[in-house]
């Protein structure tokens, strides 16, 4: 086995459940684009994109996502519902 090789294989070592120097990488870079300054042209980026061509694609995304999501058990009670007479 090459040397190269074999530093590849330890560079992509299995971390088990969750893989905590992706999610470390990923939080540094969230952290860099917030600092940045530059999430004002991102959110402006993103509410072109609602106002343009991908608004149907879009809507229909959020339709599928909002069919998917669990409907609340009716007998389940909240501490900060009133109680129905």
């Amino acid at each position: 086995m090459e040397k190269d090789s074999k530093k590849k294989i330890q560079l992509q070592r299995n971390e088990g459940e969750g893989n905590k120097t992706a999610a470390r990488r990923f939080n540094k870079e969230q952290r860099r684009f917030a600092e940045s300054g530059r999430v004002g042209d991102g959110a402006r980026e993103a509410e072109r994109s609602r106002e343009g061509a991908e608004r149907p694609e879009l809507d229909e995304a959020e339709t599928i996502g909002r069919r998917h999501a669990a409907a609340e058990d009716p007998k389940v009670k909240r501490p900060y519902e009133k109680e129905k007479r």
